[in-house]
Protein backbone atom coordinates (compact mmCIF):
# COMPACT_ATOMS: atom_id res chain seq x y z
CA UNK A 1 0.00 0.00 0.00
CA UNK A 2 1.37 3.44 -0.80
CA UNK A 3 0.72 5.79 1.75
CA UNK A 4 0.68 9.33 2.58
CA UNK A 5 1.46 11.05 5.89
CA UNK A 6 0.41 14.38 7.32
CA UNK A 7 1.24 15.47 10.61
CA UNK A 8 0.51 18.87 12.04
CA UNK A 9 0.45 20.87 14.70
CA UNK A 10 -1.19 24.36 15.13
CA UNK A 11 1.97 26.35 16.52
CA UNK A 12 5.58 26.66 16.50
CA UNK A 13 6.14 26.17 20.03
CA UNK A 14 4.39 22.79 20.06
CA UNK A 15 7.61 20.27 19.59
CA UNK A 16 5.50 16.96 18.22
CA UNK A 17 5.78 16.76 14.67
CA UNK A 18 9.18 14.88 14.83
CA UNK A 19 7.82 12.65 17.38
CA UNK A 20 4.26 11.87 15.17
CA UNK A 21 6.14 11.74 12.13
CA UNK A 22 8.73 8.93 13.58
CA UNK A 23 5.57 6.85 14.97
CA UNK A 24 3.81 7.00 11.75
CA UNK A 25 6.74 5.86 9.58
CA UNK A 26 7.01 2.95 12.52
CA UNK A 27 3.32 2.32 12.14
CA UNK A 28 4.11 2.18 8.08
CA UNK A 29 6.90 0.06 8.51
CA UNK A 30 5.24 -2.41 10.43
CA UNK A 31 2.59 -2.77 7.74
CA UNK A 32 5.02 -2.85 4.70
CA UNK A 33 3.17 0.22 3.63
CA UNK A 34 5.26 2.22 1.34
CA UNK A 35 5.36 6.04 2.37
CA UNK A 36 5.40 7.89 -0.81
CA UNK A 37 4.83 11.41 0.46
CA UNK A 38 5.56 12.50 3.67
CA UNK A 39 4.01 16.49 4.65
CA UNK A 40 4.38 18.55 8.25
CA UNK A 41 2.37 21.39 8.95
CA UNK A 42 2.29 24.05 11.02
CA UNK A 43 -0.86 25.68 11.50
CA UNK A 44 -4.16 26.62 13.15
CA UNK A 45 -7.65 26.82 11.73
CA UNK A 46 -6.70 28.72 8.51
CA UNK A 47 -8.99 28.08 5.78
CA UNK A 48 -6.33 26.79 3.43
CA UNK A 49 -4.03 24.39 4.01
CA UNK A 50 -1.56 23.69 1.33
CA UNK A 51 0.24 21.52 2.62
CA UNK A 52 -2.42 19.51 3.37
CA UNK A 53 -3.56 20.39 -0.25
CA UNK A 54 -0.88 18.29 -1.20
CA UNK A 55 -1.92 14.85 0.29
CA UNK A 56 -5.26 15.73 -1.15
CA UNK A 57 -3.66 16.50 -4.77
CA UNK A 58 -1.71 13.20 -4.24
CA UNK A 59 -4.82 10.81 -4.17
CA UNK A 60 -6.52 12.93 -6.62
CA UNK A 61 -3.64 11.59 -9.47
CA UNK A 62 -3.99 8.30 -7.33
CA UNK A 63 -0.29 8.23 -6.25
CA UNK A 64 -1.38 6.89 -2.89
CA UNK A 65 -3.80 4.04 -1.70
CA UNK A 66 -4.37 5.75 1.93
CA UNK A 67 -3.27 8.94 4.14
CA UNK A 68 -2.02 8.39 7.66
CA UNK A 69 -2.60 11.10 10.71
CA UNK A 70 -1.75 11.15 14.23
CA UNK A 71 -5.42 12.43 14.76
CA UNK A 72 -8.77 13.06 13.29
CA UNK A 73 -7.94 16.85 14.75
CA UNK A 74 -5.24 17.37 13.17
CA UNK A 75 -6.71 16.35 9.55
CA UNK A 76 -9.76 18.36 9.84
CA UNK A 77 -10.56 22.07 10.42
CA UNK A 78 -14.36 21.59 11.57
CA UNK A 79 -16.91 18.54 11.02
CA UNK A 80 -17.70 19.96 8.02
CA UNK A 81 -14.16 20.33 6.43
CA UNK A 82 -13.32 16.89 7.83
CA UNK A 83 -16.73 15.23 6.25
CA UNK A 84 -15.93 16.80 2.76
CA UNK A 85 -12.12 15.42 2.83
CA UNK A 86 -12.74 12.52 4.12
CA UNK A 87 -16.15 11.65 1.54
CA UNK A 88 -13.38 12.79 -0.92
CA UNK A 89 -11.13 10.20 -0.23
CA UNK A 90 -13.42 7.40 0.22
CA UNK A 91 -14.67 8.39 -3.32
CA UNK A 92 -11.42 8.22 -4.69
CA UNK A 93 -10.60 4.88 -2.91
CA UNK A 94 -7.85 6.19 -0.89
CA UNK A 95 -7.92 4.87 2.44
CA UNK A 96 -7.94 7.11 5.99
CA UNK A 97 -6.15 5.87 8.91
CA UNK A 98 -6.00 7.86 12.12
CA UNK A 99 -3.62 6.31 14.04
CA UNK A 100 -4.05 7.61 18.25
CA UNK A 101 -7.92 7.00 17.48
CA UNK A 102 -6.85 3.67 15.82
CA UNK A 103 -9.54 4.29 12.94
CA UNK A 104 -9.40 3.24 9.62
CA UNK A 105 -11.45 4.58 7.68
CA UNK A 106 -12.12 2.01 4.81
CA UNK A 107 -14.69 0.46 6.69
CA UNK A 108 -18.07 1.00 7.43
CA UNK A 109 -17.44 1.04 11.57
CA UNK A 110 -14.25 2.91 10.72
CA UNK A 111 -16.33 5.78 9.42
CA UNK A 112 -18.79 5.84 11.94
CA UNK A 113 -16.10 5.81 14.82
CA UNK A 114 -14.53 8.80 12.77
CA UNK A 115 -18.11 10.61 12.86
CA UNK A 116 -18.23 10.24 17.06
CA UNK A 117 -14.86 11.02 17.54
CA UNK A 118 -14.80 14.45 15.15
CA UNK A 119 -18.59 15.49 16.98
CA UNK A 120 -16.53 15.02 20.08
CA UNK A 121 -13.67 16.99 18.98
CA UNK A 122 -15.51 19.69 17.60
CA UNK A 123 -17.44 19.69 21.29
CA UNK A 124 -13.92 20.12 22.96
CA UNK A 125 -13.22 22.85 20.57
CA UNK A 126 -16.21 25.09 21.27
CA UNK A 127 -15.38 24.13 24.86
CA UNK A 128 -12.10 25.63 24.93
CA UNK A 129 -13.19 28.60 22.92
CA UNK A 130 -16.12 29.47 25.68
CA UNK A 131 -13.34 28.78 28.57
CA UNK A 132 -11.34 31.55 26.87
CA UNK A 133 -13.81 33.89 26.53
CA UNK A 134 -15.22 33.32 30.18
CA UNK A 135 -11.02 34.12 31.57
CA UNK A 136 -11.00 37.67 29.73
CA UNK A 137 -14.14 38.28 30.93
CA UNK A 138 -13.11 37.17 34.63
CA UNK A 139 -9.51 39.44 33.66
CA UNK A 140 -11.27 42.45 32.34
CA UNK A 141 -13.51 42.21 35.73
CA UNK A 142 -10.68 42.34 37.97
CA UNK A 143 -8.73 44.73 36.20
CA UNK A 144 -6.33 43.05 34.18
CA UNK A 145 -5.35 43.46 30.28
CA UNK A 146 -5.01 40.63 27.82
CA UNK A 147 -3.40 40.62 24.45
CA UNK A 148 -0.60 41.95 23.51
CA UNK A 149 1.02 44.93 25.56
CA UNK A 150 0.78 48.16 24.32
CA UNK A 151 4.06 49.52 22.70
CA UNK A 152 2.48 52.84 21.74
CA UNK A 153 1.88 53.73 25.37
CA UNK A 154 5.57 54.02 26.57
CA UNK A 155 5.96 56.37 23.57
CA UNK A 156 3.49 58.39 24.57
CA UNK A 157 5.62 61.55 25.50
CA UNK A 158 7.43 61.61 22.52
CA UNK A 159 4.69 61.12 19.89
CA UNK A 160 2.56 63.67 21.22
CA UNK A 161 6.11 66.38 21.17
CA UNK A 162 6.61 64.98 17.44
CA UNK A 163 3.32 65.61 16.67
CA UNK A 164 3.51 68.97 17.92
CA UNK A 165 6.43 70.06 15.43
CA UNK A 166 4.33 68.56 12.22
CA UNK A 167 5.76 65.41 11.94
CA UNK A 168 3.48 62.91 10.14
CA UNK A 169 1.74 59.96 12.64
CA UNK A 170 3.41 57.69 9.51
CA UNK A 171 6.59 59.30 10.28
CA UNK A 172 6.31 59.01 14.23
CA UNK A 173 5.47 55.14 13.71
CA UNK A 174 8.91 54.89 11.30
CA UNK A 175 10.79 57.01 13.40
CA UNK A 176 9.72 54.87 16.89
CA UNK A 177 9.07 51.37 15.22
CA UNK A 178 5.65 51.32 16.35
CA UNK A 179 2.18 50.77 14.91
CA UNK A 180 0.62 54.17 13.02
Amino acid sequence: MRVAIYTRVSTHEQQTLPMQMKTLRRYCRSRNWKIELEIEDVGSGAKERKKRDQVLNAARRRSVDAVLVWKLDRWGRSIHDLFLTLKELHDLGVSFVSYTEAVDLSTPIGRAVAGVLSVFADFEREMMKERIKAGIAYARKRGRRHGRPRSVTKHTTKVKQLFKQGVSKAEIARQLNISR
